[in-house]
């Protein structure tokens, strides 16, 4: 009989092991887990399967709180995105390579609201830019920004709407460290990059109620790490609400 629910808890150990590498972020020694789980295997299991349950439905309740929050914005991308693609004659949407969940590739989508005086990538929606500059560049006078209009996108963050979508497919979540390019992960976060990408990149995070554009690299890269380790639904519900009045008031963005 001992030996029956010995074989029953390593089983349930092996099937949820995947799930509790992904909730509690630790790494875990098959073997010593194994070890351990002879007397407490049933409770291991039933543990998991209860915080996968609630997990996956928080999940599910994210993406379709993004997908009713990009319909109600979507007569306001349509709109921004015909008159920025009429004032750069170019597509109306950009694809940035940035570094993703456990760092897989991401085509970050933004409304172009840059664009130089060199010749226009015709017969697409999307153009999709692969440098490794990333945001580190942007600056309150940057001469790629040329219209008032795309300016005023840039300000409250019109611009960064359609990464709704990326929520609405699980790529992002709402709150959460802003997706970085390779280039700003290995120079900036050096060895705590992995925490970085412990997580799924979001829309709204710590620095961006914080002061934007004016902090430091340095003092981002100290919110995104206390966003990582301190993450709690408290905190991520306050980053939403104090979200909005700051896109509303587009101080400190450009």
């Amino acid at each position: 009989m001992l030996q029956s629910l010995r074989i029953a808890a390593a089983a349930r150990f092996h099937a949820a092991r995947a799930d509790l590498q992904l909730i509690y972020n630790l790494p875990m020694n098959t073997a010593h887990a194994a070890a351990k789980i002879d007397g407490i295997g049933a409770l291991l299991g039933s543990i998991s399967i209860a915080r996968s349950s609630v997990r996956e439905s928080s999940l599910n309740g994210e993406r379709f709180a993004a997908l009713a929050l990009l319909l109600l914005a979507s007569p306001v991308i349509i709109g921004a995105g015909i008159v920025l693609s009429l004032l750069s004659r170019r597509s109306p949407l950009i694809a940035h390579r940035r570094v993703g969940w456990r760092g897989t590739p991401l085509w970050m989508l933004k409304l172009r609201t840059m664009w130089g005086a060199g010749p226009a990538a015709a017969g697409t929606w999307i153009e999709s830019i692969d440098d490794d500059l990333g945001p580190e560049l942007k600056c309150a006078d940057d001469p790629r920004v040329p219209s008032r209009f795309a300016r005023f996108c840039r300000r409250h963050s019109i611009d960064e709407l359609p990464q709704l979508w990326h929520v609405v497919t699980g790529e992002m979540s709402l709150v959460g460290p802003r997706p970085v390019t390779p280039r700003e992960l290995r120079r900036y976060y050096g060895t705590d990059a992995p925490q970085i990408l412990s997580v799924k990149p979001g829309l709204a995070g710590l620095w961006q109620i914080s002061g934007r554009n004016r902090l430091s690299v340095a003092e981002r890269r100290r919110l995104d790490l206390q966003l990582v380790r301190e993450g709690n639904p408290a905190l991520y519900s306050s980053i939403l609400l104090r979200t909005v009045p700051e896109v509303l008031r587009g101080q400190n963005s450009w």
